[in-house]
């Protein structure tokens, strides 16, 4: 398994605008639901998604991350919405 922070700078470095439209990111595992928590914030405005295990796993392998991107581009533009 990774660090947080090697998630963290994986949905960063993919998406960039994050940081800089004012939305922060922030990742945790959750033990219970053995995924992990992707967390946007802008604001007053939150949303969360669970990245399972073996897609991120496929992602910070480098071989794969179409579920990781969906995911986040999915949050990203909902936030916008907001």
């Amino acid at each position: 398994m990774y660090e947080k922070n090697e998630l963290c700078k994986k949905i960063t470095a993919l998406y960039p605008d994050i940081g800089e439209c004012g939305i922060d990111v922030s990742v945790e595992y959750d033990e219970e639901q053995k995924a992990w928590v992707v967390d946007l914030k802008k604001d007053h405005h939150e949303l969360r998604t669970f990245l399972e295990d073996g897609d991120a796993e496929l992602c910070m392998g480098g071989k794969q991350c179409v579920s990781l991107g969906i995911e986040i581009a999915q949050l990203r533009d909902n936030i916008k919405l907001l």
